[in-house]
């Protein structure tokens, strides 16, 4: 049974099933999409000799509900945290709903990963989502109508662009919580064996609830460091910061330059050195997590996903960007005369000389 199949048999809350959606290119490779959640369910990328599941997921609706690792979900409307749920804009102050603890993670309860969205369009390499979430959902203020459109080009690249506008003033922050394991989804090993390169010199450091505690740390002289490839696991858990949470869970703030969506921001390549995927984004910052505690994840088989099974790498403004006007990037809030629009794009490249 295929997962467009499988994906299906069950029906949604609303009493209808989920709507499936596979993107192919001239390569043999696919991705696979849900609107539920405007989920991105499935990256099959072709190798010489094997086509390959990168992308970590499940293959039915009820273990996609049953998950809570966000597993490839839309998040909205503000993805990562907010300290107890608390910001002001101006002279008005708001309170959201706690779904962590004290505080709120990726929207709160019944946030954008637990909504179907609506099909705005449909071509044969990119289909476009559309949600409207009303004044007062999760206690954010403003009527705001959000797309997310993905697109699949013949270069092997998954293209996500996000677009929003509101009523009243409002922190907007979408991502994809898209978690990559580019020796196999299924392949049983972590995602420590990875290397990666990124383009920041800063990093939020944070409490053990993985809230800010500011100011930004510089990354030299700590495990932090990926401005020169190195493998996940050199520096795993050897830092302070990183004991706090796990493993790695933090948001790194990208060099500036590397900011266009025309730069990589990060090079992630497989322990076997056959793939490599590419970020680039307009984002200021990117967080990079190891699944500390994706244990117990359901997935595509009758296992369960193991801790560091993938690793996500979730572009957006830093965390609790609305209590933190001093950080150096773009304002997160989105007012009624404004557009909020981001791009980010995952590029596979096959290594076709390596040694088998």
């Amino acid at each position: 049974m295929n997962i467009s199949q499988s994906m299906t048999e069950a029906h949604f809350h609303d009493g209808e099933p989920a709507k499936i959606f596979t993107l192919s290119n001239k390569n043999g490779s696919n991705i696979t999409l849900m609107d539920i959640g405007a989920t991105w369910i499935s990256c099959q990328i072709q190798l010489e000799d094997e086509t390959r599941e990168v992308l970590l997921g499940v293959d039915s609706l009820a273990k996609h509900l049953a998950q809570q690792a966000y597993l490839g979900a839309t998040v909205g409307r503000y993805a990562n945290r907010i300290k107890h749920g608390k910001f002001s804009i101006e002279a008005d102050q708001f309170q959201l709903d706690l779904n962590q603890g004290e505080n709120t993670l990726h929207g709160g309860n019944g946030a954008f990963d637990k909504r179907r969205w609506q099909v705005l369009e449909e071509k044969p390499n990119q289909i476009i989502f559309q949600l409207f979430s009303a004044d007062g959902e999760q206690g954010f203020p403003g009527n705001l109508t959000a797309t997310v459109s993905y697109s699949f080009t013949d270069d092997n690249e998954v293209v996500i662009e996000y677009a929003a506008t509101t009523d009243k003033a409002c922190p907007v922050n979408f991502t994809n919580h898209a978690y990559f394991n580019l020796l196999g989804a299924e392949s049983g090993e972590n995602c420590l064996q990875h290397s990666l390169q990124l383009a920041a010199e800063q990093y939020v450091p944070t409490d053990e609830f993985a809230i800010p505690l500011g100011p930004l740390k510089r990354v030299e002289n700590t495990g932090f460091d990926f401005l020169t490839t190195k493998m996940m696991k050199q520096h795993f858990m050897l830092d302070h910061d990183q004991k706090l949470l796990s493993g790695y869970d933090h948001a790194y703030l990208i060099n500036a330059d590397s900011r266009d969506g025309e730069k990589p921001v990060a090079s992630l390549y497989s322990p076997d050195q056959r793939l490599e995927m590419q970020l680039r984004t307009t984002k200021p910052g990117v967080q990079v997590y190891t699944g500390n505690f994706l244990a117990g994840c359901p997935s595509r088989g009758v296992n369960t996903y193991s801790v560091n099974a993938g690793i996500a790498l979730e572009t957006q403004f830093l965390p609790d960007s609305p209590n933190h006007p001093e950080w150096p990037q773009p304002t997160c809030i989105l007012y009624p005369d404004q557009t909020y629009h981001s791009k980010t794009s995952y590029k596979f490249v096959v290594n076709p000389d390596h040694n088998k």
